[in-house]
């Protein structure tokens, strides 16, 4: 582990495996750094990979009041120790992040959107994210972590039982930084239109054939926002796919 210093001052620690092309990678809601390890460990061979810890998770320091640029800014400070430049690759959340950091104007070489939450256009929100916020300022993580991932659809068993996994209600406060991500430049609907048209880099836009419609359908939408955009269908793949799945589909974008 290492650290690089944002522009606020916070530390971000990240890990760096491999040799050749940089890469960055973007955990999203409820990960640190090693959960993208693995895919970084399946891209080593070929690429010079950086997993992070986004502020307020694992190793990484935080600041208030939370902003979205501010990891922005952070990413900023992770090319530095790249040499300047990278591509990007955002998971979930993480997509999200990624596509905000690309329409800065951060000289991104390639971005990798894997099924950026963005809900459906014509549908309004419900109160759940409230709830959830509601729950983390209550001191009550793991029902926030319960009721978040029940949000995504998991039956309420299955939420119950990852919600107690040692260590994951502590993570649950940046929940706060994950739907400002996700909200950050929306107007209305649940696409930001806007900013992924300020996306220049060629981009890559990757959902699974058995993920949730609502995140198929918001890659598909995001095709359609961005004509250099490409997509690749991930056959039978759920939200998380395996790293010997992913990783070869990613390494073939990276290198053209």
């Amino acid at each position: 582990m290492e650290k690089v210093t944002s522009a606020d001052g916070t530390a971000i620690a990240y890990d760096r495996v491999g040799r050749g092309d940089p890469v960055i990678l973007i955990g999203g809601a409820l990960c640190d750094r090693k959960s993208n390890r693995p895919l970084a460990d399946a891209l080593a061979s070929r690429f010079d990979v950086i997993t992070y810890d986004r502020r307020g998770r694992g190793d990484s320091g935080d600041a208030a009041p939370y902003a979205v640029e501010r990891e922005v800014d952070d990413l900023n400070a992770l090319l530095t120790v790249l040499g300047g430049t990278a591509a990007l690759y955002g998971h979930s959340s993480g997509a999200g992040l990624a596509a905000i950091a690309a329409s800065s104007g951060l000289p991104f070489t390639k971005i990798a959107l894997h099924e950026p939450p963005y809900g459906p256009d014509d549908v309004d929100p419900s109160d759940d994210g409230e709830h959830v916020l509601e729950l983390i300022g209550a001191g009550q993580g793991r029902e926030a972590v319960e009721l978040f991932l029940m949000m995504t659809g998991m039956p309420q068993a299955e939420a119950l039982a990852i919600a107690a996994t040692p260590g994951l209600a502590e993570l649950a406060p940046t929940l706060a930084y994950d739907f400002a991500v996700m909200g950050y430049g929306l107007n209305s609907g649940g696409t930001p239109v806007e900013l992924l048209r300020a996306v220049k880099p060629e981009t890559l836009v990757l959902a699974g054939t058995a993920s949730a419609p609502f995140m198929v359908n918001a890659a598909h939408r995001i095709v359609s926002i961005l004509p250099s955009a490409q997509y690749a269908e991930l056959t039978d793949q759920h939200h998380a796919v395996p790293p010997e799945v992913l990783a070869p589909v990613l390494a073939d974008f990276l290198r053209r």
